[in-house]
């Protein structure tokens, strides 16, 4: 009997995959300069975001990869299914733009930091890591793709390290994750309404749901809503999949809000304008190295991050438009899946060719994120409790209620955002 167990538990961490990797690509750069803004403005004070958001989060995932393991199909196929034409077009057109502006920026900071570190013109590098992602997903399968994703998250390991080099004042990080201190104006709600962005993403929720349909049919599983005799296991790797990838998540955003709150708004750096600035929350582990460590957390980040955004874009249209996706899917075969990636990054790389400051305009695209979640995750909500889109296997209980907690609290957030300065 414990053999058995002992084999069941090693079988469902074998099968972890797409909650993992969405759970890590969370942290892309746009999350990395977010949560260190959020630290060096406010100090301890924005670490209560973190406890909250994990289980709001993990609802929201669960719902997502219940929607795809289910149904066989993605998010956008199934809002289709359940919703007008206009209501769709209108779902994906926000994504889509909101996935161009974070792409444009995640690739403008990976360029800037590489440039930094090598002394190259930062258009160049930027170009070149474009380039480079863009091959990498045409031309290797996913289910090789997805080992070299999961290697490069160990950049984001530094960050916990830094943390054995300084005095942590555990006391005062328990009080005030448990008990901020914070003024109730439009720019707290800003940054609370960019850590929930680029926390609680939209590109996540169609990831995530794609991703489950692509491990399906790698598998030659079929669909639950028609293999009901295992429902029970996939729903429970589905559990555990997602939660153990989204605790890993909201862990390292954890650890880097403190880092920046203990290092750079200790050393009076309230508001993070470049690069240099950033790095310097990992200088008491890297010494004068830190920039180039920070580097590598970017840019290991980000070649895992760039492609979640740009492959959810390409599944959301493509799913909507009825054409062939997926990344095990020949470039020959699903063209116009792969030219939604390419057209994607495409613009956010010339996007990247403005005057915009790189570190700024991430902050900014996990605010965007934040306010483009709040219908989005409505629509997944109102799916998701459908008994006619997923049967006996539809969501209720702690799940939906949690994710409709997540929607109220991302409305109130935006709410406070655009709420006036009063004289």
């Amino acid at each position: 009997m414990k053999k058995s167990s002992k084999r069941g538990a090693l079988s469902i961490l074998a099968r972890l995959g797409p909650g993992l990797i969405t759970g890590v690509a969370d942290d892309d750069p746009s999350g990395i300069a977010t949560y260190s803004q959020a630290g060096a403005q406010f100090g301890l004070n924005t670490l209560w975001t973190m406890p909250l958001c994990y289980p709001l989060m993990g609802a929201v995932q669960s719902l997502c990869a219940r929607i795809g393991r289910v149904t066989g199909h993605g998010l956008a196929f199934n809002l289709k299914r359940a919703f007008p034409l206009w209501v769709v077009y209108a779902s994906v057109a926000l994504l889509l733009t909101a996935n161009i502006l974070n792409i444009a920026a995640d690739i403008a900071a990976m360029g800037d930091v590489l440039a930094g570190s090598i002394g190259a013109n930062r258009h160049l590098t930027t170009v070149l890591l474009v380039a480079a992602s863009l091959l990498l997903q045409v031309f290797v399968p996913y289910h090789r793709y997805v080992k070299v994703l999961r290697w490069l998250t160990l950049s984001l390991l530094a960050y916990a390290a830094v943390l054995f080099t300084i005095h942590v004042p555990w006391g005062q990080v328990i009080l005030r994750t448990l008990w901020p201190k914070l003024s109730l104006d439009a720019s707290t709600a800003t940054v609370v309404v960019g850590i929930f962005g680029t926390t609680i993403s939209p590109y996540l929720f169609f990831w995530q749901s794609s991703e489950e349909v692509e491990d399906m049919r790698a598998q030659k599983s079929p669909p639950l809503l028609v293999d009901h005799a295992a429902a029970a296991s996939e729903l429970q790797r589905i559990h555990w999949d997602t939660w153990t990838g989204m605790l890993f998540s909201n862990v390292v955003a954890y650890i880097v809000i403190l880092t920046a709150a203990l290092t750079l708004h200790a050393a009076g750096v309230t508001d993070v304008q470049t690069a240099d600035q950033a790095a310097q929350a990992l200088r008491p582990l890297a010494g004068d190295l830190a920039f180039y460590l920070f580097a590598l957390g970017i840019l290991g980040v980000g070649m895992l991050a760039v492609p979640v955004l740009a492959g959810s874009a390409g599944y959301a249209l493509a799913e909507t438009m009825g054409w062939r996706s997926g990344l095990e899917v020949s470039a020959r075969r699903a063209w116009q899946f792969y030219g939604v990636i390419g057209f994607s990054m495409l613009v956010g790389l010339g996007l990247g060719f403005t005057s915009i400051n790189p570190i700024k305009a991430l902050f900014y695209s996990a605010v965007i994120n934040g306010v483009v979640a709040v219908p989005l995750i409505v629509l997944i909500l109102i799916l998701a409790a459908r008994t006619s889109i997923l049967g006996p296997y539809r969501a209720r209980g702690i799940l939906l209620g949690l994710g409709w907690l997540t929607a109220a609290l991302m409305a109130l957030s935006v709410a406070g955002m655009l709420i006036p300065k009063t004289q």
